[in-house]
């Protein structure tokens, strides 16, 4: 069988939505299975509300044998699928198919197992990321990574998009602390990937899994790995009359060896937005502040909060303060987590960017978007990881204004694609989706491209799998402007394009 003309045949053909309702009815109660408008509407956009799509079915599995008839049935009817973990993904990964089926998973919701012997916890999709830590801490645990929506997001999206948060720069991504996944295909086979031994036998497709945005496969159970809570952790909040200076002081702390347990940098816009939601106690006279923690024994983290004290000294600190206590450093906290939230006091819309630079670029960036501003005439607020170079640049816009939708798209492209320009990448944390499609144009070479296009066919041969946010064509480059096509021909006109 020719897969590339196949999965061309089964892309363009309609999807037999009748015999796919009849065939899931005989395996999904009738309450999990949603087709009324008033029913399927709330399910039309992620976090990245700047695109929307109502889809004409959703489905809410209870369990994998569930989820199992639900993909068969897609199989066997050609209907897209669209996994959905609890929409607050930031790059357009769970925007519907317009011909296709979303699966929500939030109700595999079940903490299946805790060990706290051997520090593990296998729980389903729907779990919310903070539920993982709340179970081990009575057991002196915690997981480690620590989205800003960890008090709703799904370990299921986590998995999808490799997130982060502001504890990654010491403890990982997604990535460093999953150890199996268990998913299943677009088939209906059930594929187990890692496990809990220090190897797993065959090809390590577990890395390549995580961050896959739902086009590989489902995701019906996960162990994670739990690591100790600390004795103690604090944080030194340090103002700069400039954000290049509180570059300078990530720089000095990285080079000085200290690889803290979270180390951010907020502009003075996202302080002014954040300070009077939060009350955090932020310095609103600075031009930027960092947050940087510590965590370990109590004589660890005294020996090193001097160290970080002295070195933003050195850098240009003007104001120094460290959490004097459990409430004051999670106070801290609350004002950089709640940085999206609090955009929305000032701006009736705001668009979320992430992406990465290496951190001695940081001043330059940060000075580029400045411009940038006045380019596209909006405002941006700049909060990020700034230990690993993770920007997450808030541009500010109102929809019911003339263009200001248009300009803010390309406000935000061009942010990406300096990223790309000073040896970073379009994407940190939040995954491709939609949003970030013709940037990987940017990026990546075609025979990149046309890598990570084959690794798709191998999982997903039908396109079945979140088909919207394939890995681009190369027509979609060459109209992007990324790729030379010489008097409207391309090279090679005879090999299929996916």
């Amino acid at each position: 069988m020719d897969i590339a003309s196949t999965a061309d045949e089964r892309h363009v053909s309609v999807p037999d939505f009748p015999g796919f309702l009849a065939r899931i009815a005989r395996d999904v109660p009738a309450h999990c299975i949603l087709t009324r408008p008033d029913q399927t509407r709330v399910y039309e956009c992620d976090g990245l509300a700047l695109y929307r799509e109502q889809p004409p079915v959703v489905v809410l599995p209870e369990n994998e044998a569930q989820v199992i008839a639900i993909l068969k049935a897609c199989h066997e009817h050609n209907v897209p699928v669209v996994p959905r973990g609890a929409g607050t993904g930031l790059s357009g990964g769970a925007t519907p198919h317009p011909q296709g089926v979303v699966v929500g998973l939030a109700k595999l919701n079940r903490i299946l197992r805790l060990d706290p012997e051997t520090c593990v916890a296998v729980v389903g999709p729907g779990v919310r990321n903070l539920a993982i830590s709340e179970a081990a801490a009575p057991h002196g645990l915690y997981y480690a990574p620590d989205p800003s929506s960890q008090i709703a997001c799904s370990i299921g999206g986590n998995v999808a998009e490799n997130s982060g948060g502001v504890h990654c720069l010491k403890y990982g991504l997604t990535v460093h602390n999953v150890l199996r996944v268990r998913m299943v295909t677009v088939e209906g086979e059930v594929i187990e990937l890692g496990g809990e031994a220090p190897d797993a036998p065959g090809l390590n497709l577990l890395q390549a899994f995580i961050g896959s945005e739902g086009m590989l496969g489902l995701v019906t159970e996960v162990t994670v790995r739990l690591i100790p809570r600390p004795q103690l952790a604090q944080v030194v909040m340090a103002s700069f009359p400039s954000v290049e200076q509180a570059g300078e002081g990530v720089t000095r702390i990285i080079a000085g060896g200290i690889i803290p347990a979270g180390l951010e940098l907020m502009d003075k816009r996202s302080v002014h937005m954040v300070e009077p939601f939060v009350q955090a106690g932020y310095d609103l006279q600075a031009e930027a502040i960092l947050l940087c923690e510590s965590d370990g024994t109590p004589d660890e983290v005294a020996e090193e909060i001097a160290r970080i004290e002295a070195l933003l000294r050195e850098a240009g600190a003007t104001r120094l303060q460290t959490s004097a206590s459990e409430a004051e450093r999670l106070k801290f906290w609350a004002g950089r987590k709640n940085a999206f939230p609090a955009a929305g006091r000032i701006s009736p819309d705001y668009y979320c960017m992430d992406g990465t630079i290496p951190r001695r670029h940081l001043g330059k960036v940060l000075a580029a978007i400045a411009a940038m501003e006045q380019e596209f005439g909006l405002r941006c607020a700049n909060v990020f990881h700034a230990g690993d170079g993770n920007l997450h640049p808030l541009i500010l816009f109102d929809a019911n204004q003339p263009d200001e939708v248009e300009r803010a798209e390309a406000f935000g492209a061009a942010i990406l694609e300096l990223c790309v320009q000073v040896g970073g990448t379009i994407t940190g944390e939040h995954g491709v989706g939609l949003e970030k499609i013709n940037q990987m144009c940017t990026q990546f070479s075609r025979d990149e491209l046309d890598a990570f296009s084959a690794l798709k066919r191998a999982f997903d041969p039908y396109g079945l799998l979140n088909p919207l946010k394939l890995i681009p064509t190369l027509v979609r480059c060459a109209e992007y402007g990324k790729m030379h096509v010489h008097q409207g021909d391309i090279r090679f006109p005879d090999i299929p394009r996916f």
